[in-house]
């Protein structure tokens, strides 16, 4: 890499040990981290202070590595963090985004690169939204997941990166940038994997998007609950209903309507890419699993998944009940489907699979995103979608096309 990167990394968890790590083991880089949660900055950088951090890395093939590396920089003070910085990573889940879009607000200057590593859905609107001017000016990258599965082992000091996904979908948004080629330099802060694919706009990883999976699932085993503590946990993946896979299947059905809604209103828009649910883990996960003929049986014989139980919490007498907090519906609906159900409404399109999964799940959220079938409800404020922060038209969406 010809030219210094100076990266910051927002977080403090998994996501962001493993990018600040692997990041500052590259050669010619200055990183920083931004962690503003409680005091966790100062304790990192005293953990730092005469040390390093040690990444143990899992590789497919059965053996690991270590990385040893340590952030130039790390603070709880944006300004610090973001002065002459040519990229900001957001390494934090989709509920953390907006308070850090505000720490970073005041100091993000033009042709800076911003990137949410998770970014969709709905991280372009809100990023639009807080940086408001500055945001075109800005080159904006949006990853649809994390890069890897990892496990803090001992905070600020050590993390192990259990897997490393072999591809990772995105789409920069259009703007300018500092930095000569920003999704290679990207690519060059993770390394060699996972190969970033970069889509042609944000609508097609939008709705290609895997949160339409944990919904679904949960509501298959729990819309059926007695409210009886349970013996053990049920299998997530592996035990996933034949309701909960057509309503799945289903809500991908409805997103690629929307698409073809879309496409037929802004005929200029290619959305070629956006891609059934089932056929993206008959690729994904093609060694995995032992009986493709459907969505159910690919879920359900999908060697990747064995053994995953639903989100529970243990009762004081060894039992077990529902965890609806966990991220699989309290991050997967107001920053997932609702932000999708926005898009759909806006272009047009009836999605009654979607609706049933999300009065059920705003029920048990405690929320109000649907009122009837529309998306009208008070908490719609505290989601991403896109009507949240004044779209209305699908022309509203030109300046991010």
């Amino acid at each position: 890499m010809p030219e210094k990167l100076t990266a910051v990394v927002c977080g403090g968890g998994n996501a962001a040990h493993v990018m600040s790590g692997l990041a500052a083991s590259r050669e010619n880089v200055d990183i920083r981290v931004l962690d503003t949660f409680s005091d966790e900055a100062e304790r990192w950088a005293k953990i730092l202070e005469n040390d390093e951090m040690v990444l143990t890395v899992n590789h497919p093939d059965g053996t690991h590595g270590e990385v040893k590396s340590k952030p130039h920089l790390i603070t709880n003070d944006a300004k610090k963090a973001c002065d002459g910085a040519s990229i900001i990573i957001f390494a934090v889940p989709a509920f953390a985004h907006e308070g850090y879009f505000e720490a970073i607000a005041p100091y993000v200057k033009p042709n800076t690169t911003i990137v949410g590593c998770p970014g969709q859905p709905g991280f372009e609107f809100q990023c639009f939204h807080i940086l408001k001017d500055i945001a075109p000016k800005c080159c904006v990258i949006a990853m649809e997941g994390l890069p890897w599965a990892a496990r803090i082992s001992q905070f600020g000091k050590a993390v192990t990166v259990l897997s490393t996904k072999e591809f990772l979908d995105g789409v920069i948004i259009p703007g300018s940038s500092n930095i000569k080629e920003p999704f290679a330099s990207f690519q060059y802060l993770l390394g060699p994997k996972p190969v970033l694919k970069n889509y042609k706009n944000f609508l097609e990883p939008t709705l290609s998007t895997k949160s339409i999976m944990h919904p679904p699932i949960m509501y298959g085993i729990w819309n059926y609950w007695d409210g009886k503590p349970m013996d053990q946990k049920p299998l997530f993946y592996n035990g996933l209903t034949e309701e909960a896979a057509d309503l799945m299947s289903g809500i991908s059905d409805e997103l690629i309507a929307t698409a073809k809604a879309i496409k037929a209103k802004k005929p200029d828009v290619d959305i070629s890419e956006v891609t059934h649910i089932f056929d993206w883990f008959k690729l994904i996960y093609k060694d995995e699993i032992a009986d493709k003929s459907s969505l159910l049986t690919s879920l359900r014989t999908n060697s990747a998944y064995n053994g995953l139980v639903h989100p529970m919490k243990e009762t004081e007498d060894g039992k077990f009940v529902p965890d609806f907090k966990f991220r699989y519906l309290s991050e997967d609906v107001p920053f997932g489907l609702v932000v999708l159900k926005g898009i759909s409404e806006i272009a047009g399109v009836d999605t009654p699979m979607m609706d049933k999964v999300l009065a059920w799940s705003q029920k048990v959220l405690g929320k109000e995103y649907l009122v009837g079938n529309k998306l009208s409800g008070k908490d719609v404020a505290t989601s991403r979608a896109p009507q949240r922060y004044g779209y209305k038209t699908l022309n509203d969406f030109d300046v991010l096309l």
